[in-house]
């Protein structure tokens, strides 16, 4: 596969064959992610569940994906969580090139809430408990993506942008940088804004992140 709307009548025929046999409860979702990551998604069935449509982006784990953070990007069955608190079990399959470069993405949302409601009405009576754990955020809009991967690095942080050293928004930075949210345009407008610091502190910033990674790696390498 070279291109993915080469593909597309083949994608779309995968992708009603997932819908027709789970229901509308079942998101499909297909994203070209050789366009901006602003508008990746370029078609998707049963989008009421996580309320996107053509044209929007992609989530957090796509850039991180794109970034080089996670070297194998497909994952099966995890469970996630919509703005408005739907629970997902989700898969994301990520589609390469000849070249192994990753063009893009079918992912499945299956909405499982009704499916949890009856059984935590179950585990309250036999008193077993429920744990459930959620990493990906889907939203319409790039900018909300960037707002939660900057409250992401608050919390890891423990203490708002405001009250952080130096040392601290450097580290917070370099976590910024391994989520892959520089890949998005513009973004290092919004970071500038967020943490009241220029554009050449920034780039010094990353410059500084991205060294000590990359000897650190090195340093690994030849262990």
């Amino acid at each position: 596969m070279e291109n993915i709307k080469d593909e597309l009548p083949l994608l779309l025929s995968i992708m009603s064959g997932i819908t027709g046999q789970f229901g509308d409860k079942c998101e499909v979702v297909l994203h070209d992610l050789t366009q901006d990551y602003e508008s990746t998604i370029i078609a998707i069935m049963n989008g009421h569940v996580t309320g996107r449509k053509v044209g929007d982006c992609g989530s957090n784990l796509g850039l991180e994906v794109l970034r080089g953070t996670v070297e194998q990007g497909d994952k099966f069955n995890y469970v996630t969580q919509t703005r408005d608190g739907k629970i997902l079990r989700s898969t994301s399959i990520y589609l390469k090139n000849s070249q192994g470069k990753t063009i893009g993405s079918i992912c499945i949302n299956l909405d499982i809430s009704d499916f949890l409601a009856a059984e935590q009405t179950i585990k309250s009576i036999t008193m077993h408990s429920l744990d459930q754990e959620v990493n990906e955020v889907f939203v319409n809009d790039v900018n909300d993506l960037l707002d939660y991967l900057i409250n992401e690095c608050q919390k890891e942080a423990g203490k708002p942008i405001s009250l952080m050293s130096k040392e601290e928004k450097i580290k917070a930075i370099d976590y910024l940088d391994i989520k892959g949210a520089f890949l998005v345009k513009k973004s290092g407008d919004k970071v500038c804004q967020r943490f009241d610091i220029s554009k050449f502190t920034l780039y010094s910033y990353l410059e500084e992140v991205r060294t000590k990674r990359k000897e650190k790696e090195e340093k690994g390498n030849l262990i």
